[in-house]
């Protein structure tokens, strides 16, 4: 009996492939999944372990808990008025935000526009709706950041939606004031919802100014803002997001979350709101570690004869460019980890834009970070 035809189109990530072939291997140094490696903040641990001492085992409402809600409302008053009666959906991990969000604005047929080197499980979630992803590619000479005349060119009668990542995994671009206005006026002319994806928000270097979705009112009835805890709190394995917009495309989002994952635990919730009211500080302390991590990274990147990279303005990853080297970017991956232990991303897994670049994550020790590129600095003079 044969197994159903989405399940057999779907294609696995390459940083899962990386980070699982990596268990076969002893002394390895990961830069693979974007995980912080900090363990959550003591307070928000203890808030939920209070919640579970409380005896709050039960089942919570499907949309999440009003005090979740409120808390998430107010945490982004300044930037988006929102009702946490009917605006504000809580999800399992930003993933399903996402997944709801395309199952709610997309039909079989339509297609989603993604800016490209772009995160693997875009392409997965649109598959699953039936709708086709049609890239739109982001250049390094640009700074990864796409250009606006590209999405343009790419918007057909069939466009129903773009995924708008920024900061961008893998490549940590953050799109500037200029290039957002185009892509904005650009849209406003479209009947296009955007899926606004802003799980790294928080992680802004240099002092830059950051645009958001939702600092454009004009396209705020067609957007769905997307966040998690995962990045700003160090909350991972809580799983724990949420989506902002409009009260009929969060009743939808909510009632396919209903007929799914149905809803989330009250002390995961409980500890999330009382991390956005009482320990906003924590991002900040986790932002500056990170922001240093990186400049380490990059310079020694740029040390490396026939590697190089651009540096990022946001998020934990740095997409360095290897098209010198001559070797493709999943060839040079495997062989990097079998000679050295060294366990980073092919740009390949990040869409066909990704060849010639390979992906590191920053959200690892500084010891990690020296020793590692040590060993694929090593490995790249062997090469050559």
């Amino acid at each position: 009996m044969k197994m159903s035809k989405m399940t057999g189109d779907l294609g696995g990530s390459m940083i899962r492939e990386m980070f699982n072939e990596a268990l076969k291997i002893e002394d390895t140094i990961k830069f693979t999944v974007g995980e912080p490696d900090f363990i959550t903040p003591k307070p928000i641990i203890e808030a939920a372990c209070r919640a579970w001492r409380r005896g709050l085992t039960h089942y919570t409402p499907n949309m999440g808990i009003p005090e979740l809600r409120q808390a998430i409302s107010i945490f982004h008053k300044d930037e988006i008025k929102s009702d946490p009666q009917t605006q504000v959906f809580v999800s399992c991990g930003a993933t399903e935000a996402l997944q709801m969000a395309l199952f709610t604005l997309v039909d079989p047929g339509d297609e989603v526009l993604l800016v490209v080197p772009a995160w693997p499980n875009y392409f997965g979630q649109v598959r699953m709706c039936g709708a086709t992803a049609k890239l739109v590619p982001a250049y390094e000479k640009n700074n990864f950041v796409p250009d606006p005349d590209d999405i343009k060119k790419a918007i057909s009668s069939k466009t129903k939606a773009i995924v708008l990542n920024s900061p961008s995994n893998p490549t940590g671009a953050v799109i500037d004031r200029g290039t957002y206005n185009r892509i904005i006026e650009i849209l406003t002319n479209h009947d296009i919802f955007i899926i606004a994806d802003e799980v790294y928000s928080r992680l802004i270097y240099e002092g830059i100014d950051y645009d958001s979705i939702s600092d454009y009112k004009s396209v705020m009835d067609k957007a769905v803002y997307i966040n998690s805890f995962s990045k700003m709190f160090a909350m991972t394995g809580w799983r724990l997001g949420y989506a902002i917009s409009t009260p009929d495309i969060i009743k939808n989002m909510t009632k396919l979350h209903e007929n799914g994952a149905s809803c989330l635990p009250a002390p995961s919730q409980l500890a999330a709101a009382a991390a956005l009211t009482h320990h906003v500080g924590e991002i900040e302390s986790m932002r500056r570690i990170f922001e240093k991590r990186r400049n380490v990274l990059c310079a020694k990147i740029n040390e490396i004869n026939g590697m190089s990279c651009h540096i990022p303005e946001g998020a934990f990853y740095v997409f360095a460019n290897i098209k010198q080297l001559g070797i493709p970017s999943k060839e040079f991956c495997m062989e990097l980890l079998r000679e050295t232990g060294v366990v980073i991303v092919p740009g390949i897994g990040f869409g066909s834009e990704g060849e010639g670049y390979v992906r590191f994550t920053y959200a690892t020790s500084e010891e990690n970070i020296i020793e590692g590129l040590a060993r694929v600095k090593t490995f790249v003079e062997a090469l050559q």
